[in-house]
């Protein structure tokens, strides 16, 4: 970006979410921020290559992408004062977050007492839950199980959602005041159980698909790091192969702890309803919400490195010194966003299964 009058031809007038935003792990619309700057609520914060949080103005096919950090931002916009302006200093605390997915953003906002005026901008879109139905099933299917019986647990989430409004359903809603005796709450509570539940394992079912759309990408990158360990002048660089040993192990071990907990949950699903009480729901869903930024902050880190990988090395082209060079700029730096926390050791299947 090279010019104001560039930057403001190039930006939308549009405030209004797009789903790609909305859905993203990595890109946070500025406008649902109460900024009062209206040049920033035309832009959106995103997470570069480096891990850096950063202003993007404008970006599409053919212009490339109009970015700037806070600080650039607000010195462009003669923003810089003492005490800092309202708007730069709230978008500086934003950029300090791990991830923008919106669960996550639930958690961290809250924690920074930073308030949403559109509380839906913090809720996935409608196509994305869509796309999540067949990971929902493995937690909502033991729930169906028990409102419906088990000849008709595969129906869907929704479908318990209206089961209030049923006309020839005595039998199910004799099991809704069975479910609410043994959760210890009124049956008039029992919608809001239900939203609850759904929305808890909602985050962990686009937790997975995010991880499951992001092992190809990790693969294609293992890929190439063992074609630039195979080469011979190359692995004499230890330097080099030493960064490479770093990034494997980093990501590697990421992975596997985003994966165990996932499957952990997965796991306590079906025998979480043999005792289940309204106490022992609210641990879980306190938990699972304490791992929000664990593991949205690992998956976003995680995602902008590969897809940063995959842009510049789409297939097999590119030699291995292009690899190498970029394993030694970009994919190093930020890393450390990736290695685990200590918040990692925190106990979970003691309270699942307590």
């Amino acid at each position: 970006m090279t010019s104001a009058a560039k930057t403001a031809s190039q930006v939308t007038e549009s405030e209004e979410l797009s789903d790609h935003d909305r859905d993203s792990l990595h890109t946070l619309p500025i406008s649902i921020l109460p900024v009062k700057t209206q040049i920033f609520r035309r832009a959106r914060m995103v997470k570069n290559s480096r891990l850096e949080s950063v202003i993007e103005f404008f970006s599409g096919v053919g212009c490339g992408r109009g970015q700037l950090d806070v600080s650039g931002v607000a010195k462009f916009l003669a923003l810089e004062q003492v005490p800092p302006h309202p708007d730069v200093a709230l978008l500086h605390t934003i950029g300090n977050l791990p991830s923008f997915d919106v669960y996550s953003l639930r958690i961290l906002l809250r924690e920074k007492q930073i308030t949403i005026a559109d509380k839906s901008a913090l809720m996935l879109s409608p196509s994305k839950v869509a796309s999540l139905s067949s990971y929902m099933a493995h937690f909502t299917r033991p729930l169906v199980a028990e409102i419906f019986g088990r000849d008709t647990a595969t129906a869907e989430f929704r479908d318990i959602l209206g089961l209030f409004r049923a006309d020839n359903a005595e039998s199910v809603r004799a099991r809704l005041a069975t479910m609410a005796e043994r959760l210890g709450i009124p049956i008039d509570a029992i919608p809001k159980f239900l939203e609850d539940y759904g929305d808890i394992f909602m985050s962990l079912s686009y937790y997975r698909q995010c991880l499951d759309q992001l092992l190809p990408q990790v693969q294609s990158f293992m890929d190439g790091i063992a074609m630039v360990r195979a080469n011979r002048q190359l692995s004499q660089d230890h330097a080099l192969m030493n960064m490479i040993g770093m990034i494997e192990a980093t990501i590697n071990g990421r992975l596997s702890s985003i994966t165990g907990k996932i499957e952990s949950f997965e796991r306590s699903t079906n025998d979480m309803w043999r005792d289940l009480t309204a106490e022992k729901f609210k641990k879980i869903e306190t938990l699972v919400a304490h791992y929000h930024t664990s593991i949205g902050g690992a998956l976003c880190a995680l995602s902008v490195k590969m897809s940063a990988w995959t842009d510049q090395f789409p297939n097999s082209s590119g030699g291995v010194g292009r690899r190498a060079a970029f394993i030694m700029s970009d994919m190093r730096q930020g890393i450390e966003h990736i290695q685990a926390t200590t918040q990692d050791d925190a106990p979970m299947l003691s309270v699942l299964n307590g």
